[in-house]
């Protein structure tokens, strides 16, 4: 399904191919995750000389994947965990359709269901897709809302959550936490664990150190503001095979150089170029402009060696940015099978430590076969915002604890393969913080940002936002060499409901 409700926003317009330039442009892009080569892509169907530095021996960035070897000696495929696709990702699946015109490498997940620690649960199956009946027939089925909560919503409070419009939510709510924002707006405390803290653990966050504006955003994009509904895809194999492998190939096509195990140790202005970038081989390379798509503290790293790199307010925005909690992905190979009704995702709350279980042999056609072949199966366990990052043993434990509470069969089953992955990598959504974000234009020519904790004023999250600042990237250099750039699609910018964005109107005059 395509939202007809979706908004195109329009390429830049110029020439269609830099064969039309007296000098071919050069660009280094710094990172190769989601951000990164969108920015390559973008830039390389158009001519330009497209180079990719990439710390990592793979593709992909946080998405991406790689081969492991277990403790009997065999090679399995494993990554950083699941990830879901989900049908509003338009940028992305843009992106991804340049190797899979019908993304055929995607398959969908009809339903995840969500759990709390009372038993509780709630299921994505079967709602409306069309605003804002999909989120009313959620709410009132639910076990943890009832007729009378919705009554006792606060509803002009309420009103920005069902009328988001971007950037304007930004300014309402960012500088309140999700968790102050619900309790304000009267919302049930039993249903924050499968209604909304599903979404602020998408950010690795707890709701108290969320920005109520990211959350609204979230709302918005998934619930009120698209008709895609909340079906989502995975990838049929794991990432490399599926995703990435096939986009390097289609990358090299287009003449761009893949560099993996090298980094960006800075960048300065000058050159026979615009600028120079240091790489960690001791090379200099002198590039017409430079893409920064790395995570945050790699931004932070480059920026702070680059002393002669934008003016001190930037820098101090880029400084000023933050990590996430860090968190746990656990991965099982286990000697038997679950039992055949386990969904492939199931969403937990009030579950601690964890916060969702995947059976991943249920979807990733490697671990299928790794699992008929061993008569188990292979199931993944993940923990956000971990308290204690480095008692990895107690962690363990306790995540292992809590698979065997929700799946009693596997407490019986023998680990052949288990792989424990702990990271803090992923930017941090805090209230306060959206107007200090630097965004993907810079202050220094040529120089330019992208990845999903990189502000852009579009109501994307996650993979589609890093996807989108890495489109809109490539587009800002393009149109600086009078190239022709790329058509980007979001959901609305704005709430559907008149009648929704009327209350919000009160309720921002009312404060």
């Amino acid at each position: 399904m395509i939202d007809g409700r979706r908004v195109a926003h329009p390429a830049p317009r110029g020439a269609p191919h830099a064969n039309t330039l007296p000098r071919k442009p050069h660009v280094v892009v710094v990172g190769a995750g989601i951000a990164g080569l969108a920015a390559a892509t973008g830039l390389a169907e158009r001519g330009v000389s497209v180079e990719v530095l990439e710390t990592k021996n793979y593709l992909g960035g946080r998405v991406g994947g790689w081969t492991e070897q277990l403790g009997d000696g065999s090679l399995v495929a494993n990554n950083r965990g699941f990830h879901a696709f989900f049908r509003q990702y338009y940028n992305l699946r843009m992106l991804l359709r340049r190797t899979d015109p019908e993304l055929e490498r995607l398959r969908a997940v009809e339903d995840y269901p969500l759990i709390d620690g009372q038993g509780r649960r709630d299921t994505f199956r079967g709602l409306p897709k069309t605003p804002p009946w999909n989120a009313l027939a959620f709410a009132l089925r639910s076990p943890t809302f009832r007729m009378r909560d919705l009554v006792r919503l606060n509803a002009v409070a309420a009103a920005p959550l069902a009328a988001v419009s971007v950037p304007e939510i930004y300014q309402q709510l960012d500088d309140l936490d999700a968790e102050t924002f619900l309790t304000d707006i009267n919302f049930p405390v039993a249903a924050r664990h499968l209604a909304f803290e599903v979404f602020a653990r998408s950010f690795f966050a707890k709701p108290d150190r969320l920005s109520a504006a990211e959350l609204a955003a979230m709302f918005h994009i998934y619930f009120l503001g698209s008709s895609e509904g909340l079906v989502f895809d995975v990838a049929e194999s794991n990432f490399n095979t599926a995703l990435w492998e096939p986009l390097g190939q289609y990358l090299i096509g287009q003449q761009v150089g893949l560099r993996t195990e090298v980094s960006a140790e800075s960048v300065s202005i000058g050159g026979s170029r615009v600028l120079q970038v240091h790489d960690s081989t001791g090379r200099t390379i002198d590039a017409d402009g430079v893409v920064l798509a790395t995570d945050t503290a790699a931004l932070q790293r480059i920026v702070a060696a680059s002393p002669g790199l934008g003016d001190e307010g930037w820098r101090g925005q880029v400084r000023r940015l933050q990590t996430a909690p860090a968190f746990a992905v656990q991965r099982l190979w286990l000697d038997r099978p679950v039992n055949f009704d386990r969904p492939a995702f199931l969403g937990t709350g009030g579950l601690e430590p964890i916060d969702n279980i995947s059976v991943v042999s249920n979807y990733e056609s490697q671990a299928a076969e790794w699992a008929r072949a061993q008569h188990g199966s292979v199931v993944e366990v993940h923990s956000y915002s971990v308290v204690n990052p480095s008692n990895t043993d107690e962690l363990r434990k306790s995540m292992l604890a809590r698979l065997h509470q929700l799946y009693p069969e596997t407490a019986t089953a023998g680990i052949v393969g288990e792989t424990l992955l702990v990271r803090d990598d992923c930017p941090l959504f805090s209230p306060g913080s959206f107007a200090e974000r630097p965004t993907v234009h810079t202050p220094v020519a040529g120089l330019m940002l992208a990845g999903d904790g990189i502000r852009i004023d579009l109501p994307v999250a996650l993979m589609e936002r890093a996807a989108t600042t890495g489109w809109s990237a490539a587009n800002r250099l393009l149109v600086g060499w009078g190239l022709g750039g790329h058509t980007l699609h979001t959901v609305p910018v704005q709430g559907r409901s008149p009648v929704l964005r009327w209350l919000a109107s009160r309720e921002r005059r009312a404060s």
